[in-house]
């Protein structure tokens, strides 16, 4: 998790799981997600506060490597990377972690954009200076 800029950790909840008893696939999805908006936070980006603003920060496509399965309990971390994919578009590189044996779960790149209030593509100048 060294290579990432932003990390969390979490958990495994039951219910999270599928019939075989391992993570359903949808759920890591969610675990990104959730990392992202604490990531956006972190760095004074209100995903909520945006949206009231009339910027809808949406996802334009995900990529999602599944290396090893999660089950009920299990620990791991996720970490992030924000970087600039074009001129429109912002990319987060995350990657899961099994913990305590930092084993590979999944890496995702998840390519995202804003759009202004006619739904048309923009980048704020606040998510600009981000990105370097």
């Amino acid at each position: 998790m060294d290579t990432y800029s932003f990390t969390h950790e979490m958990a495994v909840r039951d219910y999270e799981c599928d019939i075989q008893g391992i993570v359903n696939n949808g759920v890591y999805q969610n675990y990104l997600e959730h990392v992202r908006h604490l990531y956006l936070k972190s760095i004074g980006i209100d995903f909520a506060e945006y949206t009231r603003a009339g910027i809808n920060l949406v996802v334009v496509r995900a990529e999602l490597d599944y290396r090893l399965p999660l089950t009920s309990g299990d620990r791991f971390c996720v970490g992030l990377n924000f970087v600039r994919e074009s001129r429109l578009r912002f990319a987060f590189l995350q990657g899961i972690v099994r913990l305590p044996d930092d084993k590979p779960v999944l890496d995702a790149r998840i390519i995202g954009t804003a759009l202004n209030a006619r739904g048309r593509p923009y980048l704020p100048d606040e998510l600009a200076t981000l990105l370097v």
